[in-house]
């Protein structure tokens, strides 16, 4: 699954690695959560970055709210299931980032682990999003996709979020092909791309979101 992530990265890189750019300053996270926004590119504005709220409340849903349950939509059932069925044919979306977090238990308690780039580039990670609206107000929101984890991830989870790390994997993600071409595309990276290391238990709180939570937490020695 993916359950936090973070892009603390300039409008600068955005625009070199993948041609967007964004009229204002980018806000920093470093511990975005379920129910916050973050920075998208749908498939309806394709050359432009914006901020939808992590959490897909369907168009169909009669209160509206967001309350951080349709974070991920596993790649397996995005077809079937009623929430994520019309979204995966006709509003999909890149979902940014540059790491992701996950938790592996030790001594009873979970240490959180920072994911990254071994070329230190964006993640895109394949996502859905959808409209609600009353006629009065309007939210858009997104679900970023899962997969099984690959080789390098399996340790910390058994699921990853999809990875779209190549130009021509965005533009066809974007572009309104059969659902079929886009059901291929949901599928684990190959092995050599990514590498983690330990961070501070202070991630697992939503209100620390400052630059400390990158820092590389050495490992405790162990006896043998």
């Amino acid at each position: 699954m993916c359950g936090r992530f973070s892009l603390a990265t300039s409008r600068r890189d955005i625009k070199e690695q993948l041609g967007v750019d964004h009229p204002n300053p980018l806000e920093l996270r470093f511990n975005i959560a379920p129910t916050q926004a973050a920075y998208v590119i749908t498939n309806e504005a394709p050359r432009q970055l914006q901020q939808l709220n992590w959490g897909l409340v369907p168009h169909w849903s009669k209160e509206g709210k967001n309350a951080g349950k349709l974070i991920n939509a596993r790649s397996e059932t995005i077809a079937t299931k009623a929430s994520f069925r019309q979204p995966i044919r006709q509003r999909r979306c890149l979902v940014l980032a540059d790491s992701f977090y996950e938790w592996r238990g030790s001594a009873g308690q979970k240490i959180p682990h920072r994911i990254l780039r071994k070329d230190r580039g964006l993640f895109t990670f394949a996502g859905i999003w959808d409209r609600w609206t009353d006629g009065q107000h309007r939210m858009d929101t997104f679900s970023i996709i899962t997969t099984e984890a690959n080789e390098e991830v399996r340790p910390l989870h058994h699921r990853m979020p999809v990875m779209l790390l190549e130009p021509a994997a965005r533009r066809r993600w974007l572009t309104d092909l059969p659902l079929e071409a886009h059901l291929a595309q949901l599928h684990p990276p190959s092995p050599g791309h990514l590498e983690y290391y330990r961070v501070s238990t202070q991630l697992n709180s939503v209100a620390n979101d400052s630059a400390t939570l990158h820092q590389k937490v050495v490992e405790p020695p162990t006896l043998f």
